[in-house]
């Protein structure tokens, strides 16, 4: 076991021979700031070294080379860390590889380019993805509708979707805010973008970067989406050639008869969904559960699920946290109906009393995604024009902790990605 852990240790590490280890402590009692935490890593694997994701042991702690400039990192952004000794880290790592423990050492490799799809106006706070991206000083780039069509996606390994509507009908706002001028404006702009682009409909236009986005997954892409994003893209897949808005959206009536049009086996992740019909109701389908749940906020949580971590690993890597019970949030799309969910995707969080999945992950073609139901983890009822939260007074956010762990997802060594 010993000459084991040794070998694994030159496996990770490289050639280069270290006198001693970083331990990023990802538990409640040795971690301050959790989420810059995921900062030092993604920073770390941009120096071209790897790292190690250890997988259930102390909240999903990392293991580094040791060197000044990454103590340096951790200083400066104030991530608690710990210096092991060569003999330390071996007795970790034997414990990790006892067939006794559910832990596992995932190798990092490469940091995964990531791409945010989201309007340009949007400010970083519209969205809790580019949120705690900025707060862990993790690079990104901004992409919207013109870059998806032109293929700019072959350029990224991660792509998150911000809480777009890809059904083309702005969000089923319009019985709040249809006098509002961001509405007015946003729809404008809208149009302007489809016509520019050479669509008659934003409907249209909507459909074809979703059909470029479930290609980008087919081909081995990582997608996560949160909020409406979800079942909106599943139900523009779904509705592929059906007419689904009504005349406010665009210009003309909807089929008559378009529940009965819909193919489920088209989309990612939900199945046997019922389309709100009605343009006046803030909801896409029977998919979200919004409004059919019955808790109080106080008593709104969430709990993720347990995985085998020498088996199951991606699942595992996905659920890593310093809890298991995580504090719920609403969005437009607050969480999906348990029933809904196709048979072959993973529920990675649920509140199973209340029949709802909140976090769930799957595989398509050649790649994976990631659906996680609520708007802000950090503000359970955020509405239009709410302020901005600050990641600064929730350092240790496991609602955001899920976020950075489909983050560093891709960076995973290709034969850990298997469900």
């Amino acid at each position: 076991m010993k000459k084991i852990a040794l070998l694994l240790l030159f496996v990770f590490f490289g050639f280069k021979s270290y006198a001693s280890y970083i331990l990023i402590p990802m538990d409640a009692e040795g971690q301050k700031n959790h989420l810059k935490a995921y900062g030092v890593t993604y920073w770390t694997l941009e120096k071209q070294l790897k790292v190690n994701w250890l997988l259930n042991y102390r909240g999903g702690s990392f293991l580094l080379p040791d060197t000044e400039a990454i103590q340096r990192e951790c200083q400066i952004r104030g991530v608690s860390y710990e210096i092991l000794s060569d003999t330390k880290t071996e007795e970790i790592l034997n414990l990790i590889a006892s067939p006794s423990q559910n832990m596992e050492a995932v190798i990092l490799e490469k940091a995964p380019k990531i791409a945010v799809y989201s309007p340009k106006g949007n400010l970083p706070w519209d969205d809790a993805v580019t949120m705690v991206l900025t707060y862990a000083e993790i690079p990104y780039d901004v992409i919207y509708d013109e870059e998806v069509l032109n293929d700019a996606l072959v350029l990224y390994d991660w792509l998150h979707l911000h809480h777009e509507d890809f059904t083309g009908q702005y969000g089923k706002f319009y019985r709040a805010y249809k006098s509002a001028a961001w509405y007015i404006e946003e729809k404008k702009e809208a149009e302007a973008l489809a016509t520019k682009l050479g669509y008659n409909k934003v409907s249209e236009e909507k459909l074809d970067v979703a059909l470029k986005i479930r290609n980008y997954v087919v081909g081995g892409g990582f997608m996560f989406a949160m909020c409406s994003a979800t079942d909106s893209f599943d139900i523009a897949l779904a509705a592929e050639g059906v007419d689904i808005c009504e005349p406010m959206f665009d210009g003309d009536a909807s089929e008559p008869n378009y529940q009965n049009l819909i193919d489920y086996n088209k989309t990612f992740a939900f199945k046997d969904f019922i389309l709100e019909r009605n343009p006046n109701v803030y909801e896409f389908s029977s998919i979200d559960m919004t409004q059919k749940r019955q808790i109080l906020p106080t008593l709104d949580y969430f709990t993720l699920m347990d995985f085998s971590a020498k088996w199951d690993p991606v699942p595992t890597m996905l659920c890593q946290n310093h809890t298991a019970l995580v504090k719920g949030f609403m969005g437009q799309t607050t969480s999906f109906t348990r029933d809904e969910i196709k048979s072959n995707v993973l529920i990675l969080g649920e509140n199973k009393s209340n029949g709802e999945a909140k976090y769930i992950h799957g595989i398509k073609g050649k790649g994976f995604f990631t659906f996680y139901g609520g708007h802000d983890p950090e503000d359970y009822t955020h509405k239009v024009g709410d302020p901005k939260t600050e990641l600064e007074l929730h350092p240790t956010s496991p609602g955001y902790r899920l976020i950075l762990n489909n983050v560093l997802f891709p960076a995973a060594k290709k034969k850990n990605q298997k469900t």
